[in-house]
């Protein structure tokens, strides 16, 4: 919260801000008291605002309630999205999610938040046409919180604390709800063993990698296209193994797959052993490869997947009308990590609603 002569003259917030090396160059929302305590007021029960949500590195900044709150505020969120904004902090704090290497590394990593369940329709998240670009105050502003809880928590701010190279426009705000009503296989999010019903989803990855396919209606010839879109040495993947791809299918390329029979499953089985190469031609663009054992094991001549394992292969589905989807690859070194999204404040019953199975 901030103390000053006019908290609601855009400029004057704007100039204090970018004197004090705050923000991400855009306007800003004066977090007034008011207007935190009306943020914090978006979890139900009783909220403590010092309560210790998680602690973000590379600074060790602390996040509690009131300071995400705070960036809630400052980002332009609604109380009703703030829910949602806690769980994504949870995950940021999960050690899988390597939030240090995140931050640290020269990729232009973002973190990108998937809502999923009831969290995405109370709070207001696009799941749909254009959901990966404007329009939606619920997906820009929460997407953009995250990513001013990084700047001013965890410290990740160009060069000391974020050293990629040429950044990317997806850290400023990356954010999406899962297209649950045209989905055939059900939410990502109980894949992932959370049955909650409302949960987040956060990948550390690139900014979406489009794949084209307005012809096919054969699974196998629109998944030769995204394998295609996965097969690539500029990528990060490419010489780390572990990494995952999440693949964004837009409603009509999952029907596609599912009116024939093809699964979440069969799709990512697909997708591992046709998104494929040559082994001989990796070994010679990369000197430094983090591969699984038996990856080392294969002759130059042999193909070999981008990924050590079909679960590495996380497929979704967002958008509207259109036949446009899109490749996610990671940085490689994280992992994605999936957290219920309560209602209620942590450490009160409204919070062990829902929990993980």
């Amino acid at each position: 919260m901030i103390d000053i002569d006019r908290p609601d003259d855009p400029q004057a917030l704007a100039d204090l801000y970018e004197a004090n090396g705050w923000g991400d160059g855009l306007p800003v929302i004066a977090p007034t008291v008011d207007r935190v305590d009306a943020m914090l007021a978006g979890l139900t029960g009783e909220v403590d605002p010092d309560h210790l949500v998680a602690t973000l590195p590379p600074r060790s900044g602390q996040a509690t309630l009131r300071v995400i709150a705070i960036n809630a505020v400052l980002a332009g969120c609604e109380p009703r999205q703030f829910p949602v904004l806690v769980a994504a902090v949870q995950a940021l704090n999960d050690p899988d999610l390597n939030l240090r290497g995140v931050n640290a590394t020269t990729h232009p990593v973002a973190p990108l938040l998937i809502v999923h369940g009831e969290a995405a329709l109370r709070g207001g998240f696009n799941s749909g046409l254009g959901a990966f670009g404007p329009g939606s105050r619920a997906n820009a502003t929460t997407g953009r919180a995250v990513r001013l809880m990084l700047n001013h928590v965890a410290g990740a701010t160009p060069g000391p604390g974020d050293a990629s190279t040429q950044g990317g426009p997806a850290k400023y705000s990356y954010c999406v709800a899962e297209n649950l009503e045209e989905s055939p296989w059900g939410s990502l999010a109980t894949d992932a063993g959370v049955t909650a019903p409302s949960a987040v989803t956060v990948h550390c990855g690139e900014a979406p990698h489009n794949v084209h396919d307005m012809e096919s209606a054969d699974p196998a010839a629109i998944l030769d296209k995204v394998a295609s879109t996965m097969v690539s040495f500029g990528a990060n993947n490419a010489p780390i193994s572990q990494g995952e791809f999440f693949v964004a299918l837009c409603p009509e390329h999952a029907a596609a797959c599912a009116d024939d029979g093809w699964n979440r499953r069969h799709v990512a089985s697909y997708l591992f052993n046709r998104a494929r190469i040559n082994v001989g031609e990796m070994r010679n663009a990369f000197a430094l490869r983090a591969w699984a054992p038996w990856m080392q094991r294969l002759s130059d001549s042999d193909d070999m997947p981008m990924t050590e394992h079909p679960d590495n292969i996380k497929v979704f589905v967002v958008g509207g009308a259109g036949k446009h989807s899109s490749v996610i690859p990671s940085w490689g070194m994280t992992r994605a990590v999936t957290v219920p999204v309560h209602s209620g404040a942590p450490g009160t019953p409204d919070s062990e609603e829902g929990k993980e199975s």
